[in-house]
């Protein structure tokens, strides 16, 4: 790795001026046209000092697992790839939350915008997902009895199990239980359906068919209706009168509903409903419609807080929290009774309770024996509260893949002996797994993928159905380009979800696939691992593939990591290296050690910097200048990965002065010009790098991944950001030329190994580090791990006690 200099120079425009050490002015401080750095050190390999700093890898929704707030959203920082919240002021409810934890924010936008037919793509997402969300809730109809509830309790826990059975045997009205209003369900992936149907094993294919690898776009679905205006009127009356903005009114109404103008005069905490507002917010909205009647007291209170704590867990990644950490968090929300509110959102039906067995070191997956009375002995157990639409995700996704597990016949091998015999090396000890298991989770980075590849090839010439789906279009640009792929049978999670991209349904709407290949598995969050798992139908393959040491989804979930520790099923481990310096720099990442690595061509540069200004002006110049004239990447060919979207070195200041230097204008349709680079943000969990084409009466038009999109006027503030810099959650799944990886001073404590591994693994050919974090770069290598997830996935795909 070589170091560059510091120099003295004057800063770009826009850029506040910095001191600077001696050294040469202008462009001889980078990249000179040799591939060297002119001024440089010289030392290949230079590498980065390993001086202690500290770096506790923070997240932009605190976590609420271990007792410590949710709400806290910091400006440096991401939330599963969302941005900061924006504080609603006013009369205790003020401005709309113009930027309330992006994933939020997307997923409430997308209902009112997605039909229009100029979004063909997510239109038609959209609409595959309500017909899927059909089939599941006429599957999910057929599952007799309640959800298990495991061991037995004793205290507060029994109250809450007694609570939710309560619901469950119709002692509580039914009509409101599980309802999760706070994202509207169209822009999520459907919840997924009820318990495996029984395996049948797989059916031969004497004869190659016609396959359909790829379907043209369908016709864009009506658009979905959004509240009447009538409603929206008497919404924003209400608000008035309660002190709060009335341009919450469309989005209050397109959540709460048709009736949201009575709901929130009855009851005031339900605009905690609507992203962004935040209890102390919502207090002050009751206390001016309520008057005396209004206290910390209230029931209703506690139970709208309730809600809203888990969904800003989600938003951290949990699918659900421990009681203990549930009920401190709501302490420190100001409410007097947690256990209570706890109860009481439970007897709603607004969250469930499970209690999960805790594995024991050494202990048998039996049940325990009978002491002397003939008593059951008691089982330690943990007491997780969830949202519904989680848990009945978690699981749906464990009914599948037991199913899969266990759907293979014996005379499944003569299938897939003639795939296995095509290939060899990592490829054949893939596809012998794949013949005789019904779940195959394959592990290892970027050069790994032409393992499934290979064998995605092989079992399409031998006549399978097949198909393989990525995370994002130019992780299915990159699949389709391998010479065993030859363009045919690639596609992305989304599109296969959409019936935008795959082959067809058969009469029960089982994808008709025989093997079904996943890569980028750890992006895939719960309800899209759910939905993939409950297309497929008995008898197919379905593999897994990813490097677990990337950032996890966005979504909630840690579905790929939770099954590599359940260790249900083969696991093959790859042993492709990533080539040349980045990918041995980012393999030394990945165990923690941020190693010095020899870069003869300058393939890894370190420019430090000493505070946000100056990482603003060396990006700019590195993007613009040095990195196109040394290594003839053109600025289009080069991302730049920061932490977080707020702060002086963040998405929005960086693209701010990336596009003031590439692609100045007036910004005439909200900030946007004709060129500009973007990111689109449909859904949840979803960027789409793209470029501005123009902008008229319908919206701003877009190219991204080569296909046109009109977002319309009223969504562009929600889908749309300039896309020269991104975050590491934004920028996973793809790959570039080159790399400019921004690391100022004030974001250190957003710094983990994952972030780090991902962010420094984006540039193919060549990584730019701007560095100002001293020491807290090896520090969050070696010492920050991924922040730990609350999920049931693995205790559900465990082997479970017997029980009478």
């Amino acid at each position: 790795m070589s170091t560059e200099p510091e120099t003295t120079e004057e800063t770009g425009p826009g850029t506040p001026e910095t001191p600077r050490a001696q050294g040469a002015p202008g462009a001889s401080d980078t990249p000179d046209a040799s591939g060297g750095t002119a001024g440089d050190s010289g030392a290949a390999g230079g590498g980065l000092a390993a001086d202690e700093g500290d770096g506790d890898g923070a997240s932009a929704v605190s976590e609420v697992a271990g007792a410590s707030e949710t709400s806290g959203v910091s400006e440096t920082s991401e939330t599963s790839e969302t941005s900061e919240t924006s504080e609603v002021e006013g009369g205790g409810a003020g401005e709309a939350a113009s930027e309330s934890a992006e994933s939020a924010e997307s997923a409430e936008s997308a209902a009112d915008g997605a039909g229009k037919p100029e979004l063909s793509e997510a239109a038609a997402e959209l609409a595959a997902q309500r017909v899927e969300r059909e089939r599941i809730e006429r599957r999910r109809a057929e599952r007799a009895g309640p959800v298990e509830s495991g061991a037995k309790l004793s205290g507060t826990a029994a109250d809450l199990l007694a609570a939710v059975r309560a619901v469950e045997g119709g002692g509580k009205p039914a009509s409101t239980v599980f309802a999760e209003p706070s994202r509207p369900a169209p822009e999520r992936a459907p919840e997924p359906g009820p318990a495996a149907t029984p395996a049948a094993p797989v059916r031969p294919v004497p004869e190659p068919e016609p396959r359909r690898q790829e379907q043209p776009t369908p016709a864009p679905a009506p658009a979905p209706a959004g509240p009447s205006p009538r409603t929206v009127e008497a919404v924003r009356r209400v608000l008035a009168e309660g002190g709060a903005p009335e341009a919450l009114g469309q989005q209050a109404a397109a959540v709460l509903g048709e009736g949201a103008a009575d709901l929130l005069r009855e009851d005031p905490w339900q605009l905690l409903r609507v992203p962004g507002v935040r209890p102390e917010q919502a207090d002050g909205f009751a206390r001016a419609l309520l008057g005396a009647e209004c206290g910390p007291q209230d029931e209703r209170r506690g139970r709208a807080v309730t809600v809203w704590l888990l969904e800003q867990a989600a938003l951290a990644g949990h699918t659900a929290l421990e009681l203990p950490s549930l009920t401190a968090a709501l302490a420190q929300r100001g409410v007097p009774d947690p256990d209570e509110a706890v109860q009481s959102a439970l007897a709603e039906g607004e969250a469930l309770v499970f209690e999960d067995a805790l594995e024991e070191a050494g202990a048998p997956a039996t049940r325990a024996a009978d002491d002397e009375e003939g008593e059951e002995a008691e089982r330690p157990v943990r007491v997780l509260i969830a949202l519904e639409r989680y848990a009945m995700a978690e699981e749906s996704l464990a009914d599948g893949l037991a199913r899969l597990i266990n759907s293979p016949a014996q005379e499944a091998g003569e299938t897939w002996a003639p795939v296995v015999a095509a290939l060899s090396g990592g490829a054949a000890e893939l596809a012998r797994a794949v013949a005789g298991h019904g779940l195959v989770l394959h592990t290892g980075g970027d050069a790994s993928r032409a393992e499934p590849a290979a064998l995605l090839g092989a079992a399409r010439d031998a006549g399978l159905r097949t198909l393989a789906v990525c995370h994002t279009p130019d992780g299915r640009d990159r699949l389709a380009a391998l010479p065993p792929v030859r363009g045919a049978g690639a596609g992305t999670v989304a599109g296969l979800l959409a019936g935008a991209e795959g082959p067809g349904r058969d009469g029960d709407g089982a994808l008709e696939l025989d093997l079904l290949i996943v890569l980028d598995a750890p992006q895939l969050d719960v309800e899209s691992a759910a939905m993939l798992v409950e297309s497929l139908p008995d008898g197919a393959r379905l593999v897994l593939s990813g490097d677990p040491a990337l950032l996890w989804s966005a979504g909630p979930g840690r579905v790929f990591a939770d099954l590599l520790a359940a260790r249900a099923c083969p696991q093959i481990a790859s042993r492709l290296p990533d080539p040349g310096p980045i990918g041995e720099l980012v393999s030394g990442i990945g165990i923690g050690e941020l190693n010095q690595v020899e870069a003869p061509g300058k393939e890894v540069v370190i420019v430090p910097v000493r505070d946000a200004g100056e990482a603003v002006h060396r990006t700019v110049q590195l993007v613009a200048d040095s990195v196109p004239r040394a290594f003839g990447v053109p600025v289009e060919g080069t991302v730049v990965i920061t932490p977080g979207h707020g702060g002086a070195a963040g998405t929005r200041a960086l693209n701010s002065a990336l596009k003031e230097r590439l692609n100045p204008g007036p910004g005439r349709f909200g900030g946007f010009d004709p060129g500009d680079r973007i990111a689109y943000s449909p859904a949840p969990g979803r960027t789409l790098p793209g470029t501005v084409v123009r902008a008229d009466a319908e919206g701003l038009h877009l190219s991204c991944a080569g296909a046109p999109v009109v977002v319309p006027r009223e969504r562009v503030e929600a889908w749309v950001r300039h896309g020269w810099a991104l975050t590491a959650h934004q920028a996973v799944g793809g790959r570039w030329p080159a790399a400019v990886v921004v690391l100022p001073g004030d974001a250190a404590q957003a710094l983990s190994r994952p972030w780090v591994y991902t962010a420094f693994g984006r540039g193919e050919r060549h990584l730019s580090v701007v560095h100002g974090v001293e020491g807290a770069l090896p520090q969050a290598v070696a010492e920050i791990p991924a922040k730990p997830r609350t999920t049931r996935l693995a205790t559900l795909l465990r082997p479970q006690p017997p029980t009478d």
